[in-house]
């Protein structure tokens, strides 16, 4: 089961909602590189792929994507084929779960214990069946998925330029022409030593649809090199 799949189940369980996995926004890790991974380590961040679950007033969101997470955080230290579900209830507040989330006995725990389901719904009655997922779907109001575009979060955003100080000015006024405030802005030089060097900038909270806008205006930039990387920011508080 993939990313998308698994946190769509999450929230079925959570907000009790019918399962809807076109309704969950989907990045993957293809076009993440390393030049990012590293600087953000240097800024104080890891790296992960995250599922995210989230109720926002009336609805909520559904969103799989790479994510910058403070080094310290608790889910910046899950290494390897190990797995974590990070939950924030209202009486328990932040609990998290934790194990292998690959390899041959958890596999097969993760099978046989599929089939036990399926065992306990063939040899009982309807009436006396318990939902899959706690709840009986029919008799729930879906959530609406709210679109990506108000998503309000923290964004990281690199720039690779040839003139640091001109480009980095110019920037600087865009992003506060189009209402993205700024944190803080970082130079780095870029490893494969081409010359070329990159302005990272970690914003404030800001709704996706203005940070899009602002990306395709400073891409358009005589000093900016290529494409403008970003990644989205959580705190997880």
């Amino acid at each position: 089961m993939d990313a998308a799949h698994k946190i769509t189940l999450l929230a079925a369980n959570a907000f009790g909602v019918p399962v809807r996995f076109d309704a969950v926004h989907v990045e993957g890790i293809r076009t993440l590189e390393q030049a990012d991974v590293g600087f953000a380590e240097r800024l104080g961040y890891r790296v992960k792929l995250l599922g995210l679950a989230k109720r926002q007033g009336a609805g909520m969101e559904l969103r799989v994507h790479p994510t910058l997470l403070a080094d310290d955080h608790l889910l910046a230290q899950v290494h390897g084929s190990m797995n974590a579900v990070l939950v924030k209830s209202d009486a328990a507040g932040l609990t998290m779960y934790y194990g292998a989330g690959a390899g041959a006995e958890q596999t097969a725990s993760a099978v046989i214990a599929d089939l036990v389901d399926v065992a306990r719904v063939a040899g009982s009655a309807l009436h006396d069946r318990v939902p899959h997922l706690a709840f009986q779907p029919q008799s729930v109001v879906p959530l609406p998925v709210a679109p990506m575009a108000d998503l309000v979060c923290r964004h990281y955003l690199r720039l690779d330029v040839a003139d640091v100080q001109q480009t980095a000015a110019r920037a600087l006024s865009m992003l506060d022409e189009g209402g993205v405030p700024v944190e803080r802005m970082e130079r780095f030089a870029h490893a494969d030593g081409d010359g070329a060097n990159a302005l990272v900038v970690l914003t404030q909270p800001a709704a996706q649809a203005r940070i899009t806008a602002v990306v395709a205006r400073l891409e358009r930039l005589p000093g900016v090199l290529g494409s403008v990387r970003q990644l989205r920011m959580e705190t997880l508080h």
